[in-house]
């Protein structure tokens, strides 16, 4: 409905009055960026909210389990080449954060916002994208997320028929079917390092065949579909066959992933892809991720992992051992309380590496660690484990509150 904007009613104004001065007092209470209550209210006033703030809005939404944030960050950085952009950069993903977002666009050309996978079909229902970027699906917060074939059914049926131009990742079989139920849908061949979750076909539960690159289903034909654009190496191949070189601070094969994907998200809006992708260079650090910072006279390299797939990319960012490496794990309410996922990453890749753990759950991450047979060191503190680390910079490796713990602990 961009384009078609009309005044907000004063109920709607109302709503998001009430909406900033909660998030002014949370903010001022030190309980962070206010963001999330401050949508609550202006929701609870206005429950049609959402919508009344995306309708004079070009709107992006971005959905996966990992990457979301950073591919949003990008998306963000290439269309405003074309205009204005509002967008949740810090990561609150659920309506009521999408809302207080939104709420300070008022000026914006588009609205590009990151939103949780369990969220995705009613965000995109109440606020009528153009474009929706899928990233992929893995298992994550296994105590309260649904099993990954049924996020994507939830994305297949809130999907089916949309108006949106849909951006998949074609080499994501769960990412494929979800998509597939969308008339107007541009693949992307972005890569799948983690595979744990994508051996039973999700049309059929057949066998998964995955010969290279390529992946289909024996039984039903279910198929990976030919990609339009494509990651190769250090470059953006776009529908043309042209090859357009990824300059980005970001490291890592995923973000040259989440690059390729935003330059084929930009380029619905007619934003080139050497524009876009020149734009995405401007990006250093997204919500502290990346971040290298002085603590206690070291410098710590912060990196988020929140689940399986997230840790196994991680670890391939890292410096080769024997750099210093600080693990930290909680299991909070946005952690999720169940920690069996740690059996599920390949810790033994960090063999050679001087390893310091804590966290809360820093036990849980000493029996999982113990058993992959490496040497490590659990601390009560981060400030013991830095001073613990021999030289060299440190690479400090979290989960998302515990995360959160760090950066404000190093001022960052």
């Amino acid at each position: 409905m961009a384009g078609n904007s009309e005044p907000l009613s004063p109920r709607a104004k109302l709503a998001v009055t009430a909406g900033k001065a909660a998030a002014a007092v949370s903010r001022a209470a030190g309980r962070g960026s206010g963001s999330v209550i401050g949508g609550r209210v202006a929701l609870k006033l206005d429950p049609d909210l959402l919508g009344r703030l995306a309708q004079h809005l070009d709107v992006i939404l971005v959905s996966a389990t990992n990457g979301k944030t950073t591919t949003t960050r990008l998306i963000a950085e290439a269309l405003r080449a074309s205009g204005p952009v509002v967008s949740n950069a810090l990561g609150a993903n659920m309506p009521a954060g999408i809302t207080s977002a939104l709420a300070g666009g008022t000026d914006s050309k588009y609205g590009v916002i990151e939103v949780d996978e369990k969220y995705l079909a009613g965000v995109a229902r109440d606020t009528e994208p153009k474009a929706i970027a899928l990233l992929n699906l893995s298992r994550d917060q296994l105590d309260r997320a649904a099993e990954t074939r049924m996020l994507a059914e939830k994305w297949r049926e809130g999907l089916a028929g949309t108006k949106a131009v849909v951006i998949a990742n074609a080499d994501d079989p769960l990412v494929v079917w979800a998509a597939s139920s969308s008339p107007n849908v541009v693949w992307v061949a972005a890569g799948q390092e983690w595979k744990d979750d994508a051996w039973s076909c999700p049309a059929c539960g057949g066998v998964m065949q995955r010969p290279g690159d390529d992946w289909f289903c024996g039984e039903c034909g279910f198929r990976r579909p030919a990609p339009t654009w494509a990651l190769s190496g250090d470059h953006v191949l776009d529908p043309h066959g042209s090859a357009w070189p990824i300059h980005l601070q970001l490291p890592g094969r995923a973000n040259k992933a989440n690059a390729t994907t935003s330059a084929a998200v930009a380029a619905v809006f007619g934003v080139p892809p050497q524009v876009a992708l020149e734009r995405m260079y401007q990006v250093q650090a997204v919500a502290g991720r990346y971040d290298v910072v002085s603590f206690l006279g070291r410098d710590l390299r912060l990196l988020l992992a929140k689940n399986p797939a997230g840790w196994l990319e991680t670890f391939s960012l890292i410096d080769q051992p024997p750099t210093p490496v600080i693990l930290s794990v909680n299991a909070r309410g946005a952690d999720g309380t169940d920690t069996s996922w740690l059996w599920d990453v390949d810790y033994p890749r960090l063999a050679g590496h001087p390893i310091f753990v804590i966290g809360d759950r820093r036990l849980d991450l000493a029996v999982r660690l113990e058993v992959a047979g490496l040497d490590f060191r659990v601390c009560d503190t981060i400030d013991e484990a830095v001073q613990s680390a021999p030289p060299g910079r440190i690479e400090l490796i979290a989960n998302y509150t515990a995360f959160q713990d760090v950066r404000r602990r190093v001022g960052n």
